[in-house]
């Protein structure tokens, strides 16, 4: 599995990386690369982390490395979610994108990619490097044996047939959360 992270919304979106990004933007960024750094070394993924460059960018994406972790950096005048769409649209191989950006996540899944927002793969950032992991050992907390795409029918009644199901975009994500 590969994932494209849009970093500068982890970030954000993340306490702990915003504390680290308040005493400055390369602490941030720091914060986040050793945490991925120790994931990707419990879980083996293919992890991309992909920055918007600012104001002086180099006129071409330029690529650097931190523990066994590709960074990208976007070209001048382009954002990271240009370039993560174009990762996206180019894509050989399964990915998935970490974000909260609804713009990327609708492109993504019109593409059959799925996204996992910045807090749900924080949460399971967090879970990995405490070496929690949630009953059942997937992602969504249900265990095995239980209906795990189902839905709990309201107590006194009985409802039958598909409505009783998560959707398929639903389906999809705890699919995802599960490797992750």
């Amino acid at each position: 599995m590969h994932l494209i992270i849009d970093g500068y919304n982890l970030i954000r979106q993340s306490d702990t990386f915003r504390r680290s990004e308040k005493i400055s933007l390369e602490e941030g960024r720091h914060a986040l690369l050793r945490s991925l750094s120790q994931y990707k070394r419990r879980t083996g993924h293919r992890i991309t982390v992909v920055f918007d460059a600012g104001v002086t960018g180099s006129p071409e994406v330029e690529r650097d490395r931190y523990g066994g972790i590709a960074i990208l950096y976007s070209q001048r005048g382009r954002t990271a979610d240009d370039l993560i769409k174009q990762i996206v649209q180019c894509r050989r191989e399964a990915l998935v994108v970490v974000t909260s950006d609804r713009d990327i996540a609708a492109f993504a899944a019109r593409r059959g990619v799925p996204a996992i927002s910045s807090p749900e793969f924080e949460a399971r950032l967090q879970e990995t490097a405490t070496g929690v992991n949630r009953p059942g050992g997937d992602a969504v907390g249900e265990r095995e044996g239980e209906p795990g795409d189902r839905e709990q029918a309201p107590s006194g009644t009985k409802k039958k047939g598909p409505s009783r199901r998560l959707s398929k975009k639903q389906r999809a994500i705890q699919s995802v959360f599960r490797k992750l």
